[in-house]
């Protein structure tokens, strides 16, 4: 049996963002930052955010957004909706002037990014989220900024998760094709033992070969008990790998469901997927 924990069963199920669960394994197990969660929340809540940047108007209206351990949960809607702006608001970069997120019960609502790292959120921007000039084992050595204790292990998990990063572990990152520069980012993200993941537009400006490729390296992940939350613009493909999924219009929840149960929506297959 391998030691590697990107290749465990992943044990999701389906369910509403009211009920508890989640994987077999919970990536935070033996980790120092203890499970404060309350039964009968997700894991991770942005709940009925409304905010926006600075201090223009509010992008966001009552938006709720949510994942579970070993769930990968995506954010999809038009162009404009509010996706990136939902990731962003969980992960502190703008004001939720009203609502709250909570990360295994906790209220992070006031927390810095920098801070919400500490408690193991790992986010992966769309843009800019690799050092091109640094070597690819050097941008993974950078995503353990945080880390006190030995993270050769963490590292052989990535590298087995991404055999490529290996190959080209001495190679400056900035050389690499987009799909591994993704790679690289989401490696760097894993090297700080989250308890959850946050994924803004992963398959940006991929192939679709590369992004089946990256899509399967997300189910891996899932699989090891971290939550998984995704914007992504490729909306079909992505409903197809979601446990749940968010349908989001002008800031607000347009739909909510398992990604079957969405593209199986006449509604949303014609208002979004193209029929």
């Amino acid at each position: 049996m391998s030691d590697n924990p990107y290749q465990n069963d992943r044990g999701n199920k389906d369910r509403s963002i009211t009920k508890d669960g989640g994987g077999t394994l919970s990536a935070a197990q033996n980790d120092p930052r203890q499970s404060t969660g309350q039964k009968g929340e997700p894991f991770l809540i942005g709940d009925a955010m409304t905010g926006g940047y600075g201090k223009g108007p509010d992008i966001l209206h009552g938006c709720t957004i949510a994942a579970e351990r070993g769930e990968i949960a995506v954010i999809v809607g038009p162009n404009g909706a509010g996706k990136s702006t939902a990731m962003k608001a969980v992960f502190g970069m703008l004001n939720v002037n009203q609502g709250a997120v909570r990360l295994d019960g906790e209220d992070i609502t006031h927390l810095s990014p920098q801070e919400r790292v500490v408690k193991g959120m790992g986010f992966v921007p769309q843009t800019s989220n690799i050092f091109t000039s640094m070597t690819v084992e050097e941008n993974l050595e950078m995503g353990a900024f945080i880390r006190r204790d030995d993270f050769r292990d963490t590292m052989t998990q990535v590298y087995d998760l991404f055999p490529i990063l290996k190959e080209k572990r001495n190679q400056a990152a900035g050389e690499l094709s987009g799909g591994q520069r993704q790679q690289v980012a989401v490696g760097r993200a894993l090297m700080t033992k989250p308890k959850v993941l946050m994924l803004d537009e992963p398959t940006a400006g991929v192939s679709p070969i590369v992004m089946d490729e990256l899509f399967d390296r997300i189910i891996e992940v899932a699989r090891t008990g971290i939550p998984i939350l995704m914007v992504e613009q490729n909306a079909r493909q992505a409903l197809e790998i979601a446990d749940k999924a968010y349908v989001l219009v002008q800031g607000r929840n347009a739909h909510t469901g398992t990604g079957k149960e969405l593209l199986a929506d006449q509604e949303v297959r014609r208002s979004f997927l193209g029929g």
